[in-house]
């Protein structure tokens, strides 16, 4: 087998496999944590279930907060969703993730129906972010398209980017479906993407000493194309609790923002792909 293959055969194996109401984790789903399930994969989950949940194209899924109270290890899951309140403006949806009956992951999903824009400015900082790469070659990483001032960042020869100790971003290419057969939605893209919000926002001059405890991802509209990207916009620490946030991109612009609360936290090793 090819690395070429290796590498295609890993974006298009699914994270799950799904057996009746359980959820089987594949070996890709591992994080950097150990043999556990990854943030990332979690909260793809989650907000496959709250998007099930609200089928009307009228209602934009506006916020998703998903909390991680414990470590979501390689083995089966169970999935229930119930909705909270349906209203003509509003619909509140509560999803939560079980393995041998104790939760590991919960989220609520906000949905807001879409309507008329008001008019008038208001004013925003405006965040330039890199380019996104171009793609050549094999895929070594099948999330991180490229990250500068970060992780395993490097440097453009004319270094019109920061190296490590300024500014944080990051691109990501999300195409890796949770299911056989089964494309991401935006939403659950973007769902995804967010919980890289704490690894960009707490990565050090020693790397990653902090883990996610929970991520609110906020949107004004849903991500269009495959890449995301986020932009850390702060960052406060002490005692072992870090908190962060980002602005969030796709390809034409910005569309959210988000924010993780963290805990100190030692062993990060992202496993090899």
């Amino acid at each position: 087998m090819t690395e070429a293959t290796s590498s295609a055969e890993t974006l298009t194996t699914a994270f799950f496999e799904r057996r009746g109401d359980s959820f089987h984790p594949r070996r890709i789903a591992r994080g950097g944590w150990g043999p556990l399930i990854s943030g990332h994969v979690v909260g793809g989950l989650l907000g496959w279930a709250v998007e099930q949940v609200v089928d009307d194209p009228d209602f934009l899924p506006a916020r998703l907060t998903v909390d991680l109270p414990r470590p979501a290890a390689i083995a089966p899951v169970e999935l229930q969703t119930r909705e909270i309140r349906s209203g003509k403006r509003l619909r509140l949806v509560e999803a939560v993730i079980r393995q041998d009956e104790k939760v590991v992951a919960q989220a609520s999903g906000l949905f807001l129906r879409r309507g008329e824009q008001p008019t008038g400015k208001i004013w925003s900082p405006q965040i330039e972010m890199p380019p996104i790469p171009t793609q050549s070659g094999p895929i070594d990483n099948p999330l991180f398209l490229r990250t500068y001032g970060w992780g395993l960042s490097v440097q453009n020869p004319d270094e019109t980017w920061p190296g490590e100790g300024g500014p944080k971003y990051t691109w990501l290419k999300l195409v890796q479906p949770l299911f056989d057969d089964e494309p991401l939605t935006p939403f659950i893209r973007v769902a995804m993407a967010a919980d890289v919000t704490a690894s960009l926002v707490n990565w050090s001059s020693d790397g990653l000493k902090f883990i996610n405890a929970d991520y609110t991802l906020t949107l004004s509209r849903l991500p269009e194309g495959a890449v995301i990207g986020l932009a850390s916009q702060s960052h406060s620490t002490q005692d072992g609790i870090a908190t962060g946030s980002a602005v969030i991109f796709d390809e034409i612009g910005e569309i959210g923002s988000s924010i993780s609360v963290s805990v100190a936290q030692s062993g990060f090793a992202p496993p090899s792909r």
